[in-house]
Formats: structure tokens, C-alpha cells, sequence
């Protein structure tokens, strides 16, 4: 997966916008992160339940594995998207938007 492909996905959920964050790029909705990508290292993270997170972490732990610390602890998990498929991307995006945004918005988007 390519960044372009990833900020296309990620821009298509209802109200999301592209902003900086700090060395990286931020993808929100009512200015709350869904997402993160860090173009050099074409990595993104994602707000994930506990649960998602330990299911995406089994499925590639050398690709998808929790944020250090707190951050990690919270739910972000960090994606090495490179080789991961798109569809497992576009899953993971979903959820973490369905965690962020507000309900109406939210109920929107199913898995």
C-alpha cells in the first residue's frame, strides 16, 4: 500500500479531514484522530479496542503491534502497511472511526 492509497481510504469515511501532526499526517473526525501515517516509514496507527488490537496483533505481530507505552495501552496500534492487504487496512480504519467518531456518524460504517 502506497500513502496516496491510505489517505484515500482514510479521507473517504464521512467528515474526515487531512491535518498535521506533528512529523506526521492526521486523518479526524470533529477534530479527534482516527489515524496516523508516518510517510517515511509508511506506517499508520489507529485507535483500536483492546480486543481489535490483540486480533490484529495476532494476525501479523511482526507488521501490527500496539504503540509503546500508554499509547499502546489505549488502543493505538501501529500498522507497517507495506505488505499488509488492503482490505485488513480498510477494516482497521473502520473500526478505529467507528471508535472515534460520533454515533450518528459512526453508525454509518459496519463491518
Amino acid at each position: 500500500m502506497t500513502a496516496s492509497t491510505f489517505k484515500n481510504l482514510a479521507l473517504a469515511f464521512e467528515e474526515v479531514t487531512e491535518q498535521p501532526h506533528f512529523e506526521k499526517t492526521s486523518f479526524r473526525v470533529k477534530k479527534k484522530i482516527i489515524a496516523t501515517l508516518d510517510e517515511k516509514t509508511l506506517k499508520a496507527s489507529f485507535k483500536l479496542t483492546e480486543i481489535d488490537q490483540s486480533v490484529f496483533c495476532t494476525f501479523k505481530p511482526k507488521q501490527i503491534y500496539p504503540a509503546t507505552g500508554a499509547w499502546g495501552r489505549q488502543g493505538w496500534t501501529i500498522f507497517e502497511l507495506a505488505d499488509l492487504p488492503t482490505e485488513i487496512i480498510q477494516d482497521a480504519l473502520t473500526l478505529s472511526y467507528r471508535n472515534v467518531a460520533p454515533k450518528n456518524l459512526a453508525s454509518k460504517y459496519e463491518i
